[in-house]
C-alpha cells in the first residue's frame, strides 16, 4: 500500500507552507457546520435571551467572522487568505444549537480552514457564554459540507 501524499511535507518530511503561486486566481467557497448539545433548560434560557453574558448568539457569530479573519494566525502553514465575506448563521433545534458557516473569497487556495474555524469558535462561544448554567454541553460534528471553486 503506498503512502498517503500530504502538501505541507517535503521530499524529506519536513513541514512546509505550500507553493500557490503557481495556481489561478479563482472564486472559492466552502462551508462548514457544528452542533452544540446542550441542557433543556439552557436552550430555554438562550431563546429567552436571559443569560448573564447576553445575547449568545450574537457574540458567537462576530466571534466566528473575526477567528475566519484571523485563520493564518491560528493554524500553522496556514495562507493568509483576502475573505470576500463570512456568513455564520445559527438553527436552535430541540437539543441544541446548529452552527453553519460559509467563507468566500478570490484566491490561489481554498477557504476550508476559515470556514471550519468560523464554526469552532462560534461553538466555542456559545459553550463560554452558558457554562455558567451548563458544563455538560458538548460542542460536536465539526465538518467540512461543502467546498466549490469557479
Amino acid at each position: 500500500m503506498s503512502q498517503p501524499v500530504f502538501s505541507h511535507l517535503d521530499a524529506d518530511g519536513t513541514a512546509r507552507m505550500v507553493d500557490t503561486g503557481h495556481k489561478p486566481v479563482q472564486h472559492r467557497s466552502a462551508t462548514a457546520a457544528g452542533f452544540v448539545q446542550m441542557a433543556p433548560a439552557t436552550l430555554a434560557a438562550l431563546r429567552a435571551q436571559a443569560l448573564p453574558k447576553g445575547d449568545v448568539l450574537t457574540v458567537a457569530r462576530i466571534a466566528a467572522i473575526q477567528a475566519a479573519k484571523r485563520t493564518d494566525s491560528l493554524i500553522p502553514l496556514c495562507h493568509s487568505l483576502p475573505l470576500d465575506a463570512v456568513s455564520v448563521d445559527f438553527s436552535v433545534q430541540e437539543e441544541g444549537v446548529a452552527i453553519h458557516a460559509t467563507a468566500t473569497t478570490f484566491s490561489k487556495t481554498g477557504v476550508e480552514m476559515e470556514a471550519l474555524t468560523a464554526v469552532s469558535i462560534a461553538g466555542l462561544t456559545i459553550y463560554d457564554m452558558c457554562k455558567a448554567i451548563d458544563k455538560g454541553m458538548i460542542l460536536q460534528n465539526i465538518h467540512l459540507v461543502s467546498k466549490t471553486k469557479q
